[in-house]
């Protein structure tokens, strides 16, 4: 390899290549709006991957942020931060998990890893059970557990990874009985896969399962927690308890946070977690804004209506000859499969019609709009949706 890249004067360095970027760059948002720099608006049912969870630039938000960027935006987490604790405790009382120990990160890909390592130091196992079309992320833990060999590295592969089907509880009983896993992990909904929902029976019994052979039972709710699915958390629906939860993209409404959430009966060893950045001042005054808006404006149960809404307005364009082959999900995060023919719709709905969806390969839509989402939107949307079909 070459170590000659001097660059002459008129040479700039540039981004590394690695995302398919749309021609628009977006400048301004309100609610589930968004301008672009030519002043277009655009009807944003993506949320920028699920992260946008109270709506774009939220007066309550702007306010919080604002204040504490005004006082200390950040010290390490090598002196007290009242700040933490009070997330701490109101994430506690909204999510269910009033109990639960809270350590703070920076994304959704590092919670995961941080789960991974702490279910390791508990179990003394390093074998860890995933499914198959999982997504936990991009760093060397969380993308060795993730069913994607073109985005895992040589040295991603370390063999600790054993993938099963979804709801295929023979599966996993067959690999539990072993006793050799730390962990099984399970995204509450599969999003990347284009939106597979775990059944209720399956975590029930998977829970059982773990209870009897000592596996640490992690629920990723990166992309289906935070109010998205109708329940705090999607795994909710289903009345099973985790022993660690990971969770990111809603958090703090595009300001990156991570987390997870741990059973007191898994016991933390100093040093066996750390960070720089995670739970700064500015972070936790972020999340506890959406907390604040989740709460007041009651979004979670929005986010249950608001779903239902959509299922039903999309049904119509559902069925044999029609554009729709199946529609999946729960809440506000709707998986559109659509019958070939249709696989540019995304494109359309967005070029044509102005609104951002989300996507699973070619041939599936996803539907991740803010929680604050309301008739109106859905309506514009499904009379686009019309007019293209």
């Amino acid at each position: 390899m070459s170590h000659s890249i001097a660059k002459t004067t008129w040479e700039i360095m540039n981004l590394f290549d690695v995302y398919p970027l749309w021609n628009i760059e977006p400048v301004k948002g309100k609610g589930c709006r968004i301008w672009d720099k030519d002043g277009k608006e655009y009807l944003d049912l993506y949320g920028g991957h699920a992260v946008i969870s109270i709506g774009h630039s939220h007066p309550i938000y702007v306010k919080m942020v604002s204040e504490q960027a005004g006082k200390l935006g950040f010290y390490s987490n090598a002196v007290q931060n009242p700040l933490q604790k009070q997330l701490a405790r109101e994430l506690g009382e909204v999510c269910g998990y009033p109990e639960y120990n809270l350590f703070l990160c920076n994304s959704g890909a590092e919670a995961n890893e941080d789960a991974l390592k702490v279910a390791s130091f508990h179990t003394g196992r390093k074998k860890v059970l995933a499914l198959k079309k999982a997504f936990h992320g991009r760093t060397s833990g969380a993308v060795e557990a993730t069913d994607n060999p073109k985005i895992q590295a040589e040295f991603n592969k370390n063999g600790n990874i054993v993938f099963i089907p979804i709801n295929d509880i023979d599966a996993a009983a067959a690999e539990l009985h072993k006793k050799e896993y730390a962990a099984i992990i399970i995204e509450g909904i599969q999003g990347v896969a284009g939106i597979y929902t775990p059944e209720a029976s399956y975590l029930k019994q998977v829970r059982e399962l773990c209870d009897a052979t000592g596996t640490v039972l992690i629920l990723d709710e990166i992309q289906s927690g935070y109010g998205r699915s109708g329940k705090f958390f999607a795994h909710q629906h289903s009345g099973v308890k985790a022993d660690i939860i990971s969770m990111a993209k809603g958090i703090a409404n595009g300001f990156p946070v991570g987390a997870i959430i741990i059973s007191p009966e898994i016991k933390a060893v100093h040093g066996m977690l750390g960070t720089t950045f995670g739970g700064n001042h500015l972070a936790c005054a972020a999340a506890l804004a959406v907390l604040k808006v989740i709460r007041n404006e009651k979004l979670v149960e929005n986010a249950e209506a608001m779903g239902r809404y959509f299922m039903e307005g999309l049904r119509k364009f559902t069925g044999e000859g029609k554009a729709i082959k199946e529609l999946r999900g729960t809440g506000l995060m709707i998986g559109i499969e659509v019958n070939p023919g249709y696989e540019e719709l995304r494109n359309r709905l967005l070029f044509e019609k102005g609104i951002f969806t989300g996507g699973a390969g070619k041939g599936i839509i996803r539907l991740l709009p803010p929680l604050c989402v309301g008739k109106a939107e859905a309506d514009r949307f499904l009379a686009a949706l019309g007019e293209l079909v």
